[in-house]
């Protein structure tokens, strides 16, 4: 039977209190980028400026962008005064300070309150997650380190800074992380206590190439984006993941362990090391099927004419997957793609009874709406006892969070690797 479904997708900032802390720092115009980035992502933002931060940036910045009130230092002695604090800290699901100046994390670290965001931040229960951003000998100042690692210590998460281009016109350690990896860095907080808490998986993504010669190389179609996004899904569920990339040029997402490969052999190589480690594969990556049985050592040069390449068989990952499995006894869950232009569904039904595999999402590659080098997919997943779930077209981190959830309701039932 085929379930049409019409699917609601959440990420961990959706609906989530976020305090974000704005200290004195040219680095400011980046915080309005995070508060905006922030409340896209469905987060309600608000902000607490301090008296430094204004001297760059005005608290009608960050309402316009996140369409709450900023608050300042003349709010902690207002009508509010015995209760603002106190509320703001007790409701936040994050509280996020970029830029963190040398002073605010001096003040964090000895207990200072003396401005609405450092008693804001004695009283807050929720994680307290930091960008620092100074000059580079500030930070590497003893007591800006002593200060780090006090407030480490006490499980503050200290993000960045990073080497750069400095106000002072030098260069160094200092600049503040940019705002999208501080996003992925929120998710990841946010998202620890999920479903996959616990949990290892491999992911791949991307293409493969077998090389023709050192120049040219057999490859398709793939960005890696599916599975990027599926790497981003199950970090965003709790899980610790391993990340397979193809080739590709996309960026880590932020807690992914990421292993580089070309082939499809280094490919079964990585992911054959990971799987004792690991609760569960998604096997993502558009996998080469032939590579050349003989690569040239030079150069092909056209003056000798059209050449003849014998190709043969690359390995079959998710076959090798299924041996291991018999062999070891290894239960983890294992998910696999099936991209078709024809006969989509008896495809990939075969490939989820050969390869063994505990749910299958095949994907029309033939549509211009999904698959290869677009934004959108639209896939159907089908399982072992014969359910077929089809979903309708999606941005690629909707499908990936669809199929995250369906994962996570399978490993349920799979006994936690303790490897």
């Amino acid at each position: 039977m085929v379930y049409n479904q019409s699917v609601a997708v959440k990420t961990p900032l959706q609906q989530k209190n976020i305090l974000l802390g704005v200290t004195g720092s040219i680095a400011c115009y980046k915080a309005a980028d995070l508060a905006s980035k922030l409340t896209q992502a469905g987060a309600q933002v608000d902000v607490l400026l301090t008296q430094a931060a204004q001297q760059f940036v005005t608290p009608l910045t960050f309402q316009s962008v996140t369409g709450r009130r900023a608050y300042t230092d003349v709010d902690l002695w207002g009508s509010e005064a015995h209760v603002l604090h106190i509320g703001l800290g007790k409701t936040a699901d994050l509280l996020l300070i970029a830029p963190a100046s040398a002073n605010t994390l001096a003040k964090l670290a000895n207990g200072i309150a003396d401005n609405l965001l450092a008693v804001t931040a004695l009283a807050a229960t929720c994680p307290i997650l930091v960008a620092p951003a100074m000059d580079g000998g500030m930070y590497t100042h003893p007591a800006t380190q002593a200060n780090l690692a006090v407030l480490r210590q006490r499980g503050v998460i200290v993000v960045g800074p990073v080497e750069g281009h400095l106000a002072s016109g030098m260069s160094g350690v200092g600049r503040m992380v940019e705002p999208v990896e501080l996003l992925g860095h929120a998710r990841r907080v946010l998202g620890r206590s999920g479903s996959l808490a616990g949990r290892r998986l491999v992911v791949t993504a991307g293409g493969t190439q077998e090389p023709i010669d050192p120049v040219r190389a057999i490859s398709n179609r793939s960005s890696g984006k599916q599975g990027f996004a599926l790497a981003q899904a199950a970090i965003d569920l709790g899980a610790k993941v391993t990340l397979i990339a193809g080739v590709t040029s996309l960026d880590t997402p932020v807690g992914a362990l990421r292993v580089d490969v070309r082939t499809a052999k280094e490919m079964q190589e990585a992911v054959l090391a990971a799987l004792p480690q690991a609760d569960g594969l998604i096997m993502a990556a558009a996998v080469a099927d032939f590579r050349p049985a003989a690569p040239e050592v030079h150069k092909i040069k056209k003056e000798g004419g059209v050449p003849q390449i014998r190709l043969e068989p690359t390995p079959d990952i998710l076959a090798a997957v299924a041996r291991y499995k018999i062999e070891t006894g290894w239960q983890g869950c294992t998910v696999g793609f099936a991209a078709e232009s024809r006969q989509l569904l008896e495809n990939a039904r075969q490939k989820l009874q050969a390869k063994k595999l505990d749910l299958i999402a095949a994907n029309d590659i033939s549509a211009s709406d999904a698959g290869f080098a677009v934004d959108t997919n639209r896939i159907v997943l089908l399982y072992p006892e014969g359910r077929v779930e089809e979903l309708p077209l999606m941005n690629k981190a909707e499908v990936a969070a669809v199929l995250l959830e369906r994962l996570a309701a399978i490993i349920a039932e799979v006994p936690r690797n303790t490897a």
